[in-house]
């Protein structure tokens, strides 16, 4: 049988208006008042039901003019309630792991004409780029629990990445989002350790997954694909589209790539890519750290010392901790690893014999990097235009948000590092970009301080659900409008937890205005002051600078304000004498090697 007619009392007088919505939503139908539906049978209009307080639906008499009337007019207000649900806009969120926003051409920058990214540059002629999309906590599980729930990490429960599991019972936007009749599914890089709620529909890379032949997680259990991973989550995508969700209710299709996370492999047909030359370089490869203070020296994320020359940079021969050979290498078909081994022996037996030193060492590490990190994109961009091109094939476009972004940003060699962590604006700013026909007025751009934290709101907003108040962002849907709210932030706050542990940065939070940004570091007790209008590079802490004193005294009371408005605890500082892990990259090593030395 089909929906049963509510919102009509035992003497024909309308219920509540606030029982008869929350019914409504709970069959999918939110925000319509009917005052009645039509029970149906396999032959069609069987009979009318008139439903009663006590829950009990009493049949009228097929031949009744009262029956007749009630069909009438419940006919109509279903038709217009189908013209209000199709309009409800669909949702395509495509997320990428460590994109940096140098790294896409749409954002200019040194990479923008050696590599191009045609489909997100596309995105953002027909939609909006946000040039300051900032992250809570620049780091993968962390930014990602925030994206679910609205909130900063000490309150979502995932402040770090190492030995967390997200808590899936706690409110989400997607089982919201679920209550306004949407369709949910997850499909590619979770990461958050529980496995996912509040989706229809989820198929999940276990961890960090892998590049080539992934094993994915899915409610019935585990099971491994032959081919590349951002090519098999771009198909996945494609068939959920088409084949497994319901064509009738709208959607939010979360699809999520690993790409480009180290250790950067890039597929097959991209092995080759960026071979006719070198890239730019930033103007800080070769950063000394002076002008700053302790966390930024005493990282361990460089690269002239922290990678590998095997799992990081492909160079098999020197494959000395085998972590490439056997988690990268040994799990490719034979046809694969012979097309990947006839692309880089040559490359790297060339780099052998010219037995490379110091600075020309590293230029050297820097290319082989930051072009296998580019060839990633590639795909990661080539999965863009696919999806949209899919929608537009299928009439979907026009009625779809379609959001890119990614889950923090990413150092492709500025200050002689990679990876992601501090509060530095290559790691804290993450791109996002969006289109939405109708709403967005394309080739628009937004220098609001806008954030991850308010990507739940967002969603909720477009599928008009309501906000939950203890969700701690704002909805994007005014900027994207074209209308950025009077009260919209002005400030925007950073916190990372994650220490000791990989790549060894020290704990910080900081406070950013657009102009200056604020950084405490507190378990070394030291404090960053950047202008970044005269010093975007980041490159001298005018903390101790008298010029610049009443911008700090502003700014400490700016962090004070962020730590009560976010209610963050009180700071516990750690005794670093009792830190045993300095190094995380050598520790690593020895424990591959026995004890050995880098």
């Amino acid at each position: 049988m089909g929906l049963e007619l509510a919102g009509v009392s035992e003497v024909g007088q309308s219920r509540p208006r606030d029982a008869a919505e929350e019914e409504l939503s709970h069959r999918g139908i939110a925000g319509t008042r009917l005052p009645y539906l039509i029970e149906s049978s396999p032959k069609g209009i069987a009979e009318s039901r008139y439903p009663s307080t006590l829950g009990v639906s009493y049949p009228l008499k097929p031949d009744s003019l009262m029956n007749r009337f009630i069909l009438c007019v419940s006919l109509a207000a279903a038709t217009a309630f189908n013209a209000i649900a199709a309009k409800q806009p669909n949702i395509v969120f495509v997320f990428s792991d460590d994109h940096a926003t140098q790294a896409i051409s749409a954002y200019g920058g040194i990479l923008a004409d050696a590599a191009p990214t045609p489909h997100l540059d596309r995105l953002a002629a027909e939609g909006m780029l946000f040039q300051r999309c900032l992250v809570t906590n620049s780091i993968c599980g962390p930014s990602r629990a925030t994206i679910l729930t609205g909130k900063y990490s000490h309150l979502n429960g995932f402040m770090t990445n190492e030995t967390t599991e997200f808590d899936g019972s706690q409110q989400t936007f997607p089982k919201l989002i679920r209550k306004k009749g949407y369709q949910t599914a997850m499909i590619g890089k979770w990461h958050l350790g529980s496995d996912p709620t509040g989706f229809d529909h989820w198929e999940v890379l276990p961890g960090q997954g892998s590049y080539y032949n992934p094993d994915f997680k899915t409610p019935e259990g585990m099971h491994r694909e032959i081919g590349y991973v951002t090519d098999i989550i771009t198909q996945k995508a494609k068939t959920w589209l088409d084949h497994q969700r319901e064509p009738d209710k709208p959607f939010i299709l979360m699809v999520q790539h690993k790409s480009p996370h180290r250790n950067w492999a890039p597929d097959l047909k991209y092995l080759n890519a960026f071979d006719d030359g070198d890239l730019p370089e930033p103007d800080t490869l070769f950063d000394t750290y002076e002008g700053r203070g302790t966390a930024a020296r005493d990282q361990d994320m460089t690269i002239d010392l922290t990678m590998d020359m095997g799992n990081d940079l492909k160079v098999d021969q020197q494959d000395l901790t085998q972590r490439f050979t056997k988690g990268t290498l040994d799990r490719m078909t034979p046809g694969q690893r012979k097309s990947w081994l006839a692309a880089y022996t040559p490359k790297n037996e060339t780099f052998i014999d010219a037995k490379l030193e110091g600075e020309d060492l590293v230029r050297w590490k820097y290319q082989r990097y930051v072009k296998d990190y580019l060839r990633c994109i590639k795909s990661v961009d080539d999965s863009v235009g696919e999806i949209r091109a899919h929608l537009e094939e299928r009439g979907l476009s026009e009625n779809t948000v379609f959001i890119y972004s990614s889950d923090q940003g990413f150092y492709l060699g500025e200050h002689g590092w990679f990876d992601k962590r501090f509060m530095y604006d290559e790691s804290y700013r993450t791109p996002l970009i969006a289109a939405w026909p109708g709403v967005i007025k394309p080739g628009s751009v937004s220098s609001d301080l806008v954030s991850n934290l308010d990507f739940a709101e967002t969603f909720l907003d477009i599928a008009g659900a309501k906000i939950p108040k203890d969700m701690q962002g704002a909805s994007l849907v005014g900027i994207m409008k074209g209308k950025t709210p009077r009260n919209w932030r002005d400030t925007h706050y950073y916190h990372y937890y994650e220490y000791p542990g990989w790549h060894m940065v020290q704990r910080h939070e900081g406070i950013y205005d657009g102009r200056y940004k604020l950084m405490n570091f507190y378990d070394v007790e030291e404090w960053e002051l950047f202008d970044m209008e005269k010093d975007p590079l980041e490159m001298q802490n005018q903390y101790k600078n008298p010029e610049y004193a009443s911008v700090v005294e502003r700014l400490h009371k700016e962090l004070d304000k962020a730590r009560k408005q976010y209610d963050l605890p009180d700071i516990e500082r750690q005794n670093l004498d009792e830190v045993d892990m300095r190094y995380h990259s050598k520790e690593i090593f020895k424990r591959l090697t026995g004890g050995g030395t880098l």
